[in-house]
């Protein structure tokens, strides 16, 4: 490990820095200023909305038509210009409420400056300032133990090494590690782009985020685009202009070619629709630190939970306390006493400072801080005896007939119990404190609903797995049997076959966690993981995608990709929908995008081929496009769609896409070779095409909008009447000729009656010869 900077002076433990050397420290920028954030700067949302390289196209093409003088050929951009003012005011707002829900959950830190412990937000802590760290919290700059009662962190995030390290007066702590286990006061001596975490990052480069499935695959069209436009382009003006010498004229076709081939508003409507979902989560308290996650969420079909304050309400209780050979005075005192030398703050440390008992009068020789690892805590006193509180399984080391009969009992009734004995040399059991924690009230409701969505759910738990599978009967998870105890396994096990076998898994260690959601993961599920501890921590940067309960450990809250600050489980019900609205409406009205791309592409090819200009102009497309894809797009990517995602993307895409891209294709080329054997004018052939492509829009909206609500409907019939309008009034606007000249009716009329039925035949050719043959992975 990189050795980090001693301090130059140590600052006094007790009374910290003055409010005068605070000042200092700010002025000379010694502040621990925090650099990372999910969402982007205003001027870096609206330089990736403008600076693309389609826009860079588009604009290329706008130069090139305004040279020509036909100015109304520049109607293409209103919907270019619309797409980069909706999509950038989408992202903005979105960034806005999540910057505002992300300072409402900032770390704070305590921190002792003149002489007073204060609470003081992580990014105003400075150099050398002394911070207290407990169990949970996470290291918020480089420092150096001052002081330390039993502190052992966790720097799997800097190793990549999930061994626990304990540190001692003098040893150095980094930031990104976390606290798994006692206190400690901490110099600070390198802070905000001083870190090595910091220093780390410029080094390497940017962080690495993963990229969605959706994403991955547009990004995936868009490249082989690239390669596609410029050269198709470039063939097909140079084809054009030596067949009929006219510049202007091989432009204007060639524009509304590449313009074709253009799917502007595809990834500016994925990239909305995520940032959208971020909104909406935000406004029901739920943090999101990865747009992605949104995503990857709706695909989870394996949901592993922690029992404790996340089944449970966390809140717990001493209803029983049972005693051996002393009493129970003495019982509690000696918990009270650990309680508070160990300084733990926990839930079972909570129930056991509720009891308010006098604590045990000894002197302190050695502290054993609490660790989900040993799953004890305890103490040493002068005399060399050793007292410990904590799980009986892993504290008594041969338990009676007797003893081992009443912890299964208690566990049938769903207690968690915690064993005090002291030890000193041979063992002696003192007494049990019997613990009860109460199911969340919407919790069995919550669980039946995600069940019924076809996830499966598990539950990973440190305790008792018989108390375990109690509190999972009564949150309606299993049926209480289906449970297995990870502390009796032996070191050669076969996770996967495990994790197929069970539900419910008692008695895990924070290491074992993450190796059996990554033994689900090797089965082929996508794993989500949701935890309030820093026990957790391991299993939620394992999983696929994790949610912390907000409020119990900082380590937990970093590491997760959405964090619930109403600490209200029944929101997962909402972020999954959440989820699978964003990735079914986006796959949805994807093939509206890409059927436009398909005819334009093959279009090109064979007007290169046949040495013609291309069938018609920019400006007769805009109000087409406008009219059956970008309006209708961007409404109905808002609409609720809750079903699971198939995980088919490119197959739901392209059963309309290709469809009704052959259905143009095969138009255009017959009104192509009609109007050279009677001889049409160009605005005619050129409106029969764009007619063409209006219609067979339609029907591919129809198709994706099903089932037709109301509100569907009345969209998609006050979008035809404007289509309609369009084609009998916008002669000079766009340049396409009115479709009542009684001398072409027939041909509009008869192409809106073959369209249908046509696009009804290639769909159902394509689906079962083609498409049911293809593996679309």
């Amino acid at each position: 490990m990189v050795k980090i900077k001693r301090p130059e002076k140590y600052t006094d433990l007790d009374s910290g820095l003055t409010q005068k050397q605070v000042n200092s420290q700010v002025q000379k920028g010694l502040i621990n200023v925090q650099v990372k954030k999910l969402s982007r700067p205003i001027p870096r949302i609206l330089a990736d909305n403008l600076f693309t390289l389609f826009n860079l196209l588009n604009l290329v093409i706008a130069i090139l038509i305004f040279w020509t003088g036909s100015y109304r050929n520049l109607f293409f951009l209103g919907p270019v210009i619309a797409n980069i003012i909706i999509g950038s005011y989408q992202e903005i707002r979105a960034k806005i409420t999540v910057d505002k829900i992300s300072l409402v959950s900032s770390a704070n830190f305590d921190v002792t400056r003149d002489s007073q412990v204060k609470n003081v937000d992580i990014s105003d802590l400075v150099e050398d300032d002394i911070v207290l760290i407990k169990r949970g919290d996470t290291i918020p700059a480089d420092g150096i133990v001052r002081y330390s009662n039993g502190l052992q962190t966790n720097e799997s995030s800097i190793t990549g090494e999930a061994d626990t390290i304990s540190k001692t007066k003098d040893d150095e702590v980094f930031s990104g590690s976390f606290a798994i286990a006692g206190q400690a006061k901490i110099q600070l001596t390198q802070v905000g782009h001083e870190s090595f975490v910091s220093k780390l990052s410029s080094a390497v480069g940017k962080e690495k985020r993963s990229v969605s499935v959706l994403m991955k695959i547009i990004n995936n069209i868009i490249k082989i685009l690239t390669y596609t436009i410029i050269p198709i382009g470039l063939m097909l003006f140079f084809r054009s202009y030596l067949k009929n010498g006219n510049i202007a004229k091989s432009i204007l076709g060639t524009s509304a070619s590449v313009i074709g081939m253009i799917p502007e508003g595809l990834v500016l409507l994925t990239a909305v629709a995520l940032a959208t979902g971020a909104y909406n989560l935000s406004k029901r308290q739920i943090l999101v630190r990865s747009l992605n996650a949104i995503e990857t969420l709706a695909r989870v079909d394996t949901l592993c939970l922690d029992k404790t304050g996340t089944i449970t309400t966390g809140k717990l209780t001493v209803k029983k306390i049972l005693t051996y050979q002393t009493s129970k005075e003495k019982v509690l005192a000696i918990a009270q006493k650990i309680v508070d030398v160990t300084k733990e703050t926990n839930a079972t440390a909570q129930a056991v400072l509720a009891l308010k008992s006098k604590p045990l009068e000894k002197e302190i020789k050695e502290v054993i801080p609490f660790s989900s690892e040993t799953k004890y805590s305890g103490f040493v006193d002068t005399n060399g005896v050793r007292y410990l509180m904590g799980a009986p399984e892993f504290i008594i080391k041969e338990p009676t007939n007797e003893t081992k009969e009443t912890l299964e009992k208690a566990a049938q009734k769903g207690f968690r119990i915690i064993a005090i004995l002291k030890e000193k040399p041979q063992q002696e059991i003192l007494g049990m404190l019997l613990i009860s924690d109460e199911v969340r009230e919407n919790a069995p409701s919550t669980f039946e609903y995600l069940k019924n969505q076809g996830i499966d759910l598990k539950i990973i738990s440190g305790d008792n797995p018989v108390t375990v599978a109690n509190v999972a009967k009564q949150a309606g998870i299993a049926s209480g049997h289906d449970y297995i105890d990870m502390n009796q396994l032996g070191d050669e096990v076969d996770y996967r076959d495990l994790v197929k076998k069970y539900k419910i898994f008692g008695r895990v260690r924070p290491s074992q966690k993450a190796t059996l959601i990554q033994a689900m993961q090797d089965n082929g599920l996508t794993v989500g993981m949701t935890g309030d501890g820093v026990n957790d921590v391991l299993a939620m940067r394992q999983s696929d995608c994790s949610v912390a309960i907000a409020g119990e450990s900082d380590a937990a809250e970093a590491s997760a990709d959405f964090v619930l600050l109403n600490r209200n489980f029944d929101s997962m019900i909402f972020m999954l929908n959440e989820g699978r609205r964003v990735i079914n409406n986006v796959e949805r009205v994807a093939s509206l995008f890409l059927i436009k791309t398909i005819y334009s592409v093959v279009l090109s090819i064979l007007f290169i081929i046949l040495g013609t200009g291309y069938p018609f102009q920019p400006s007769q497309l805009t109000p087409i496009n406008a009219l059956t894809v970008g309006i209708p797009t961007f409404l109905l990517a808002l609409e609720p769609n809750y079903t699971p995602p198939a995980g088919r993307f490119m197959r739901n895409v392209m059963e309309i896409a290709l469809p009704a891209a052959i259905c143009n294709i095969l138009f255009i080329v017959a009104i192509s070779i009609l109007g050279n054997h009677f001889n049409f004018s160009y605005e005619t052939t050129s409106t029969l095409s764009v007619f063409t492509i209006g219609i067979i829009g339609y029907y591919a909206l129809i198709s994706i909008s099903n089932p037709l609500y109301n509100r569907k409907k009345i969209m998609i019939g006050i979008s035809f009447a404007l289509f309609i309008v369009t084609f009998i009034f916008s002669e000079k606007a766009f340049g396409l000729q009115s479709i009542l000249n009684l001398n072409y009716t027939y041909l509009y009329i008869a192409i809106f009656l073959i369209a249908w039925p046509l696009f009804m035949f290639m769909r159902e050719v394509l689906g079962r010869r083609v498409f049911s043959k293809i593996n679309w992975k």
